[in-house]
């Protein structure tokens, strides 16, 4: 009998608590959310939902609020039939910042007790923002069941910040929710701190003020790592970049402006083995840079041996007309792939693989980024194993300490001199592939990088190869740590400065090649 009575109660107010929305005040909609949340009502999701969304539609003179879905279906809001059209008057219930505010809280608080943890420790996130003390019971409950430790903690946080802000919350309540909330240690929770009244006991002032400091001392460390981290990444990015013209310019000694726009080839041929794929073997998309690598290394390197055999062999020991016909070449080629491909950015996709970001502590690294220097680091080691264990690399090295002695020995420098150039070029193409991934493929991708690789050569010793590789790392997290107090332009000018200043010191860079026809 209580239940026969109660229902037609519960659904009368649910109905009028639906038909404040129609009244186009937002008053009544803050009123009318917390009504619907608190009903249990099954479309009380799907309400809030469409609000958010704009979805929600209320006609002022019939009072009927309905629910337009996304595809194209209307249905009442209140007894979840069909309808076949909107009323003439009907228009989207508005929203304000307090309100949207109001509506995540409503729609944590309704996936709450959701049987899905992801959207539970979801639900509790957003609580934990709005601090909303109606859902404290729905907080308590969901902690007092909860298992997974993720959501538990999710749970925990979120029970904090109602407690913070909670009125009649008791000192040890809030001092509780401090250490929690200090425990988080993120930018929310230093929001939610410094978004604490002035009117606290002393205890917890003094307290909130003590995990405040302590929440800034910690971001500001982890801002470093971030900083570190971003700095290994663009050092990766121009290790990769540089590594090919530290072989050619250490072997050679011909300054190849072209080297940019092997790169640039290395990632145009990334983007057709993509297109082709697309279009005839969709399936094999996550393998495309796998083996767009093998193929951007061999059309690169052998337009590198092209290169040297046509142009560069004419000009050894000039190196003003190295420099010139090379640049010439450059342009030559950026023109090339404008005639081929057109002069706009082109499409190069990630792979699953390399999609998405994972979080280490407060530190943010996307997989493309990771991928880059996982992959950067095995080039250089297999570069190492090659010039150390190969009979290629062992006249590259004769070569590049004692020409002359090299040829009176019997190596055929000509042919080095071709080999090495086609490895450099080779080199860079497969750094064209990584590059795809995180910038713009375009004619001019080459020129981007072209100066950074020189920098990185000369910094860490011409020739050197784990010069090189401290150069790029040291000059990466030099810039993005300056970025951030001069900002990009300034930060690259004091690099560039810096390194003036120390090549004036040491001119055969951090690690100069030994040889008698080196040092002499």
């Amino acid at each position: 009998m209580i239940a026969a009575l109660a229902s037609p109660a519960l659904a009368g107010t649910f109905e009028d608590a639906v038909g404040k929305f129609a009244n186009d005040e937002f008053s009544d909609t803050g009123e009318a959310i917390g009504a619907v949340a608190a009903s249990g009502n099954p479309l009380a999701f799907a309400i809030i939902s469409a609000l958010q969304d704009g979805r929600l539609m209320a006609d002022a003179d019939s009072k009927k609020v309905y629910i337009t879905q996304p595809d194209g279906k209307i249905i009442d809001a209140v007894t979840a039939g069909s309808a076949a059209s909107l009323p003439a008057g009907a228009a989207a219930v508005r929203l304000n910042n307090r309100l949207r505010r109001s509506v995540e809280a409503a729609l944590g608080g309704l996936t709450l007790l959701s049987s899905d943890p992801a959207k539970r420790i979801q639900a509790a996130q957003s609580v934990f923002k709005t601090h909303d003390e109606a859902m404290l019971p729905l907080v308590d409950e969901g902690l007092k069941n909860e298992t997974i430790k993720a959501a538990k903690l999710a749970f925990t946080e979120a029970r904090a910040a109602i407690l913070l802000f909670k009125p009649d919350a008791t000192d040890t309540e809030k001092l509780e929710a401090i250490a929690t909330i200090r425990a988080r240690g993120d930018q929310e929770a230093l929001a939610l701190l410094t978004g604490l009244t002035g009117d606290q006991p002393l205890a917890v002032a003094r307290a909130a003020a003590n995990a405040t400091s302590a929440i800034q001392s910690s971001l500001a460390m982890w801002s470093m790592v971030q900083n570190a981290w971003y700095g290994l990444s663009l050092g990766s990015v121009l290790l990769l970049a540089a590594i090919g013209l530290a072989i050619t310019f250490g072997v050679m000694g011909v300054i190849n402006m072209a080297h940019g726009e092997m790169v640039m080839i290395g990632a145009y041929t990334t983007f057709v083995v993509q297109e082709t794929i697309r279009t005839s073997f969709p399936h094999l998309f996550d393998y495309s840079l796998l083996m767009a690598v093998p193929l951007a290394f061999i059309v690169a390197g052998a337009i590198g041996v092209l290169i040297e055999r046509s142009i560069i062999r004419f000009l050894y020991g000039r190196p003003l007309e190295t420099l010139l016909a090379t640049w010439g070449l450059s342009l030559v080629l950026q023109q090339a792939v404008r005639t081929m491909f057109g002069p706009t950015n082109r499409e190069v996709g990630n792979p699953s693989w390399m999609s998405g970001a994972f979080e280490l502590g407060q530190v943010t690294i996307t997989y493309n980024r990771l991928w880059i220097l996982c992959f950067t680091l095995a080039v250089f080691a297999i570069l190492l194993a090659m010039l150390r264990y190969t009979a290629l690399g062992l006249e590259m090295r004769a070569v590049t300490q004692n020409r002359r002695m090299a040829a009176s020995m019997g190596i055929a420098t000509s042919r080095v001199d071709a080999l090495t150039f086609g490895l450099g070029s080779g080199i860079a193409g497969i750094a064209g592939v990584a590059l795809s991934q995180i910038d713009n493929v375009s004619p001019n991708l080459g020129q981007s990088y072209i100066i950074d690789s020189f920098m990185v050569v000369v910094f860490g010793g011409v020739g050197n190869l784990w010069g090189t590789l401290v150069g790029a790392f040291t000059l990466g997290i030099a810039n993005k740590f300056l970025e951030p107090v001069a900002g990009a332009v300034l930060g690259k000018i004091a690099i560039l400065v810096l390194i003036i200043l120390f090549i004036q010191k040491r001119p055969r860079g951090l690690f100069a090649l030994k040889g008698r026809a080196v040092e002499a």
